[in-house]
């Protein structure tokens, strides 16, 4: 059990199914390091500044660029399809992926899945039901707008400059301070509140005999190997401050390095606590947050020109609501 206020496990459901036809545009970042390139991207429109896209990649690597990597039935995924569905993720999925590369595989199978579906859909000609045709027009006229607004809201390619980096360091710098981290060893014995009596008496007996050990010196990754559910020895690595639970931080910053605490007991069960290392609370530098600064600064900049486009468009295009008749149809559906 763990000691941490929120699990960090990577993912679980990273990658869902897409619905068919449901691809949006979406931040290929996360990817670039992980597949080729197949295509260039789209150039912006002319009224922003855009990057220099990159030159096209000689004629004797674009068949390997493009491989069958999976297929079902009679279709094939090749590199640029899978890519392409990749960037169709979410940031999060993708900072997944280029994270763990194994969960690509995941991605394959779920593609897989989506085309045997695909297949015995259009085969059933289902995609030609009014109502599923109207929904696909509708995805694919969001897409197209997303898409398009993208291209209209690229920041200039030298922006941020020097000292609009400095600026919003110098603003921002609360955000850039690393918190007092703690390295932690970590025993646990299991034995819940509600525990029945044998559990209760198992766990005392255990519980006593970790005590004992360790006043009479043992080492304590060994009898956390040895006596508990702790794993690797019960080491935790590094946590900061607000990582760890109330509890036992409280115990935590009361011992000294190489101390072991008192068993503390929670909901759970008992932990044990051995304080291995401190880090003290460090601000990072600008040159050290330069690119997730500059990142953050291009992302609020795009939704400025975005929200500074559409708006735009709205002034020479003022819409009008039937008011009356949108009153209507909320009464047709009310009944």
């Amino acid at each position: 059990m763990s000691i941490v206020t929120k699990n960090s496990a990577i993912l679980s459901a990273a990658l869902r199914v897409l619905a068919i036809g449901a691809v949006v545009a979406a931040p290929a970042g996360a990817m670039a390091q992980i597949l080729p390139s197949t295509a260039q991207r789209p150039k912006p429109a002319p009224q922003v500044s855009a990057i220099k896209p990159q030159a096209p990649a000689p004629a004797a690597s674009a068949k390997t660029s493009d491989d069958v990597v999976a297929h079902v039935g009679a279709t094939d995924i090749t590199t640029s399809q899978l890519r392409a569905y990749v960037e169709a993720l979410g940031a999060r999925e993708q900072a997944a992926i280029a994270k763990e590369p194994g969960l690509l595989s995941q991605a394959v199978r779920a593609m897989l899945n989506e085309r045997v579906v695909l297949q015995e859909a259009l085969a059933k000609k289902w995609d030609q039901q009014p109502k599923v045709a109207a929904q696909l027009e509708q995805l694919r006229e969001r897409a197209l707008v997303e898409s398009y607004l993208q291209s209209v809201s690229v920041p200039p390619a030298d922006y941020p400059s020097e000292e609009e980096l400095q600026k919003a360091y110098d603003a921002n710098r609360s955000s850039f301070v690393v918190p007092r981290q703690f390295q932690l060893g970590h025993i646990f014995v299991q034995s819940p509140k509600d525990a029945d009596r044998a559990t209760e008496d198992k766990a005392k007996k255990t519980l006593e005999d970790i005590q004992r050990k360790l006043k009479s010196g043992a080492d304590f990754a060994a009898v956390a190997k040895a006596q508990s559910e702790a794993k690797d020895g019960g080491e935790l690595g590094w946590l900061a401050e607000g990582q760890i639970r109330p509890e036992i931080r409280t115990r935590v910053m009361g011992l000294v390095k190489g101390a072991v605490s008192e068993p503390i007991q929670l909901d759970d069960g008992w932990h044990f606590v051995k304080l291995i290392d401190t880090k003290a609370s460090t601000t990072r530098p600008l040159a050290e947050a330069r690119e997730q600064l500059a990142q953050q600064m291009r992302v609020e900049r795009a939704g400025l020109l975005r929200r500074a486009y559409v708006a735009e468009l709205v002034k020479r295009n003022p819409p009008v609501v039937n008011e009356i008749a949108l009153s209507n149809i909320l009464d047709a559906a009310r009944k």
